[in-house]
């Protein structure tokens, strides 16, 4: 029988607490009791869409990427949180550690555009693409396999073919990114100025968009469950309430 305990102690060894960075806040973020888990629910946020579907659909537990509580509470006054504990749902989150795991953020997302050839440069990932693909062609694809709606770019290379890619805000290693050899740089945020000064290192680089990057691990969250315990349902719950209009 899975439970609560059973499961966390899984993910705890799946993605390792050590490749945590220190000022994160991850793991069990609403225990509960240690019950039975039958139903998991994975989303990049726990947003009060993401609880109010999972209490009406009788899941157990939620899986974020994005913590739940980051900051030290001094009293309960979430509602999200109160309607966790009434409803008896446990909240895991893996933030950066599932950033940095194999298998986790930066590679699904390599895995999503198809790099070859990916290896390791500390939490980012540098990939190849099989042949030099045009600004136009690497938009495209990027529309087509991450359903981004908005793509921002600074072109300085005329093609796209060694990829640095790191899902989410990647506005604080854009100097890692030019010193791996890639030709281009992919993220999913990055500020006015950051991303004017990643530019002087001598690279494309390209935002395209925060959720946009990291969704694709939550289907990997779902295999990394199923690894574990096949008989546990899997739903995958799209959080993302920002708009381009």
């Amino acid at each position: 029988m899975t439970t609560r305990k059973t499961l966390l102690e899984y993910f705890n060894y799946r993605i390792p607490e050590s490749l945590r960075e220190e000022w994160d806040n991850d793991g069990a973020m609403v225990m509960c009791e240690d019950a039975r888990v039958s139903r998991v629910l994975v989303t990049l946020d726990v947003t009060d869409e993401a609880v109010d579907h999972a209490a009406a659909n009788g899941f157990d537990l939620i899986i974020s990427h994005h913590p739940l509580i980051f900051h030290p509470l001094r009293g309960v006054t979430d509602p999200r949180i109160a309607k966790l504990i009434r409803s008896k749902i446990a909240v895991f989150s893996f933030h950066t550690r599932l950033d940095a795991v194999r298998g986790g953020v930066n590679d699904t997302l390599c895995d999503a555009l198809g790099l070859t050839d990916v290896r390791e440069c500390g939490m980012m990932r540098l990939g190849e693409f099989e042949k030099e693909l045009t600004h136009g062609e690497f938009a495209s694809l990027l529309k087509e396999r991450l359903g981004c709606k908005k793509i921002t770019c600074v072109e300085r290379v005329p093609y796209v073919r060694k990829l640095a890619v790191l899902g989410g805000d990647g506005k604080d290693l854009y100097e890692e990114a030019a010193a791996s050899g890639a030709d281009t740089y992919l993220t999913g945020s990055m500020s006015y100025n950051s991303m004017t000064d990643a530019a002087f290192g001598g690279i494309s680089v390209y935002e395209a968009g925060h959720y946009e990057t990291e969704f694709p691990v939550c289907r990997a969250i779902c295999d990394m469950t199923a690894e574990f315990d096949p008989s546990l349902c899997c739903e995958v719950f799209a959080s993302n309430r920002i708009k381009t209009l």
